[in-house]
């Protein structure tokens, strides 16, 4: 199979898959019991108030009706607006989602660096010291609360230590954050050779980023071992022993047919790691899209829990979708079936 075959093939397969979770989207919110007329309305407000701001709001609509105005508004970019910013959900969404990305990027990259080589280590001298030391560690790293967890690192590293910056946003509040251009303060500064900005961003990323890398890493040391010890009693490593290859050359063998699985779930640890993202943002005040969404949705902003809830989801469509491509370019032979 070709590859633009196989991306167009990929791509077909999206579409329905996006419908969905639009439809999914929209009923979840309407099902949910969470009525925006009563925020906007306030407690105060008349009957006459209240049927003014459902018919603005097109709730007075039949459901089905109000699922096509939705659809053809998201399709044209238009997810409504934010009743606590008074602005637009995407243009908010858009600004955040660079901050919520730079802080995934540099987590999930770090526990896939530690969690990777680590469980293949693991794997290839089972049950012994270093390896039982990593299944005690992942499974703290697995049973640590994220939220908890965020607190005692600001406890321990800023109010004890005095090691970190105060968890009060991206850059320090004596800087002038440097002019946009990416929307990450760290790659703007260098970008404008802004050093102090540069800096005082490094500095407030640490904290978060090792609280991220903590969360990603135990799951992915736990299935990169597993992974490694099926693929090592495999007929093939076997035959590869059993010719007298060098050890060496065994474990290229190894992290080879070990690289598809451990990719996958590095994809799906990065779907369900965006939801957990918004507990960490909120402890570090870091004003990204997770933090935009948790916000919301304590604060029963309608439209822009409405919009989070979609772009979470078409998220992780788009990361599935990267992950399929990356596979077929390691792994041609698995879409030939």
């Amino acid at each position: 199979m070709s590859f633009t075959r196989f991306l167009v093939r990929r791509t077909l397969t999206v579409i329905p898959l996006l419908l969905g979770v639009v439809f999914i989207t929209f009923m979840l919110i309407r099902v949910g019991g969470l009525d925006p007329v009563g925020q906007l309305a306030g407690p105060t407000a008349t009957q006459a108030e209240f049927d003014m701001i459902r018919e603005e709001l097109g709730l007075d609509k039949p459901l089905w009706q109000q699922f096509l105005i939705y659809t053809g508004n998201v399709m044209q970019g238009d997810l409504g607006e934010s009743w606590l910013s008074n602005r637009p959900v995407l243009d908010d969404m858009l600004e955040r989602a660079v901050i919520s990305l730079e802080l995934l990027f540099w987590g999930v990259g770090l526990g896939a660096l530690i969690g990777i080589p680590v469980g293949l280590r693991a794997a290839f001298r089972p049950n012994g010291k270093f390896d039982q030391t990593t299944r005690v560690l992942s499974l703290l790293g697995f049973s640590i609360p994220t939220y908890w967890l965020g607190l005692v690192m600001i406890f321990v590293f800023f109010y004890l230590l005095d090691w970190a910056p105060p968890a009060i946003g991206r850059i320090g509040l004596m800087i002038f954050p440097p002019d946009t251009v990416t929307g990450s303060y760290l790659i703007d500064g260098l970008l404008a050779a802004e050093w102090e900005a540069a800096w005082s961003a490094t500095t407030h990323l640490i904290l978060p980023v090792i609280c991220l890398a903590i969360v990603s890493a135990a799951p992915i040391i736990k299935q990169t071992r597993a992974i490694a010890l099926e693929v090592l009693s495999s007929e093939t490593v076997r035959y590869a022993r059993a010719c007298g290859l060098p050890e060496r050359t065994v474990r290229k063998l190894v992290f080879r047919n070990s690289a598809v699985p451990i990719l996958t779930f590095v994809g799906t640890e990065v779907t369900g790691l965006v939801g957990t993202m918004s507990l960490i943002e909120y402890v570090f005040a870091w004003g990204g899209l997770g933090q935009y969404g948790l916000n919301a949705i304590v604060r029963g902003d309608f439209t822009a829990v409405q919009g989070y809830v979609l772009a979470l989801a078409l998220f992780s469509v788009l990361v599935f979708l990267v992950v399929d491509i990356i596979v077929h370019l390691i792994e041609p032979r698995s879409e030939l079936s």
